[in-house]
């Protein structure tokens, strides 16, 4: 496991740099703070934010990045916010039980309107737009499987599905205008440009007091506490310690945490913006949509308010060969067999986008943090007191991180207890869990493609 490589692709969310970019707050390392966030996108700086917020004494806080602010997962996403509140339901029932997984579906739903109201209470400028998910799916077999669960859902009574709407074959491709759709699912859901919302909040603590240092690699932490209680963090541009530490640091939390090797493993996904030529007009799309080709395989796409289009996903073209995305680091290389998978998408899937003339921009890549049990790890770590992590969202941090930032910054400021926040309890960082050595990740891949190249 190694940390960021120093040069990545560009996203198209990061064409705009902010300010605070690759700010120092000061030429030096401090050497010494109260709380240090290692890492600075969103969970590093909602849980900054919420340690300043309504504090009128805060603590000195400060922020390291590897790279630039913003460079990891959330400066790379599709842009959505959009949770889970049907599809996985009845997996984490049989798994977890119905009140432990619909615990975690109504966490999910909660976090678009939290995020909503952080950005507007904020008055963040970050193309923020409620509207509606849209899930359609084109495989026969999948789509059978899914309607099934959600009747059982509904006849059961266990989930509260009164947001889900659920429309059949014969409407489903009217309804969600993709072509050959077998049913579709929509619920509430936003878009967002998320390098805009984190580095404003960024800005944000850096003027209470936060000293945010990019461009500082972390290479390791002590294996133990100093006498003090303090911990020892070592960079390459010199050494601080830290009466309190914070790991947001999600695809790279083994680096430099060692306990979360298999636990939390680099998966790197693909996405791109599609736009049309000048002078044309992009059809119009009224929500955000995933097209379900099979089991994990989709893609995910935003209508961005410039007309374009952000478009991840990909995986029919790279999935079933794992040296392209399972444990890789590598940000700054295309995934070869997935580099002109979007060239054409528009045109293939949506009515009405055949004459659009829509092309592909630009194509990134980005890593993402996935849980082996495919559960953030929230909280402190067990066997290291005052060390708390905030990490391992398998790809879909945007309708978790908020919450569980808010609920680790109360624990790290007022002491509270885990089971006092309303973050669901399996996300609770547990010897056991730790000490699994269960691959849920891989086990999906064997079942979905046995011939594939494990």
């Amino acid at each position: 496991m190694s940390a960021p490589v120093p040069k990545a692709t560009t996203p198209f969310w990061r064409t705009q740099p902010h300010p605070l970019d690759r700010h120092r707050s000061t030429p030096d390392l401090p050497t010494e703070c109260d709380i240090l966030i290692i890492g600075a996108g969103f969970a590093g700086a909602a849980l900054a934010h919420f340690l300043y917020k309504d504090n009128p004494s805060p603590p000195s806080v400060v922020i390291l990045e590897a790279r630039e602010a913003c460079s990891g997962a959330t400066g790379r996403n599709g842009g959505h916010l959009k949770p889970d509140v049907y599809l996985n339901l009845p997996k984490h029932i049989k798994k977890y039980g119905v009140e432990a997984a619909v615990e975690v579906a109504k966490f999910e739903a909660s976090q678009v309107h939290a995020v909503k109201e952080l950005v507007e209470t904020e008055n963040i400028d970050c193309d923020f737009v409620l509207t509606r998910a849209c899930d359609a799916t084109l495989d026969e077999k999948l789509a059978r499987e899914i309607e099934d669960a959600y009747t059982e859902l509904v006849k059961s009574g266990v989930a509260d599905l009164k947001d889900v709407h659920f429309t059949p074959r014969k409407d489903a491709e009217r309804v969600s205008g993709i072509k050959g759709a077998l049913n579709c699912f929509t619920f509430t859901a936003g878009h967002i440009w998320p390098y805009k919302m984190v580095m404003h909040l960024l800005q944000g603590v850096v003027n209470r007091g936060a000293n945010l240092q990019t461009m500082t690699p972390v290479t390791s932490i002590d294996e133990s506490p100093l006498p003090d209680g303090r911990w020892a963090v070592h960079t390459e541009r010199g050494n601080i310690k830290a009466k309190k530490l914070l790991l947001a640091t999600n695809a790279y939390t083994s680096h430099l945490a060692p306990q979360f090797k298999n636990h939390i493993v680099p998966v790197r996904g693909i996405c791109s913006r599609i736009v049309v030529p000048e002078g044309k007009v992009a059809p119009f799309l009224p929500q955000t949509y995933s097209i379900r080709y099979g089991p994990s395989m989709y893609d995910y796409l935003i209508p961005r308010p410039d007309g374009s289009i952000v478009v991840g996903g990909a995986k029919t073209r790279f999935w079933a060969e794992k040296k392209h995305w399972y444990d890789v680091v590598d940000d700054g290389k295309l995934i070869e067999p997935a580099k002109t998978y979007f060239d054409g998408l528009m045109q293939r899937h949506f009515v009405g986008w055949e004459g659009s003339e829509a092309y592909t921009d630009r194509v990134w890549t980005g890593i993402m943090g996935y849980s082996s049990d495919f559960m953030p790890y929230v909280g402190e770590v067990p066997g290291k007191p005052n060390q708390t992590v905030l990490a391992g969202f398998s790809g879909h941090g945007m309708p978790l991180i908020l919450l569980c930032a808010k609920a680790v910054a109360r624990m790290v400021r007022e002491g509270a207890a885990f089971e006092d926040t309303d973050v669901p309890s399996v996300f609770r960082v547990t010897k056991e869990r730790l000490e699994s050595t269960k691959n849920e990740i891989l086990e999906g891949l064997e079942k979905e493609h046995p011939s594939s190249k494990l």
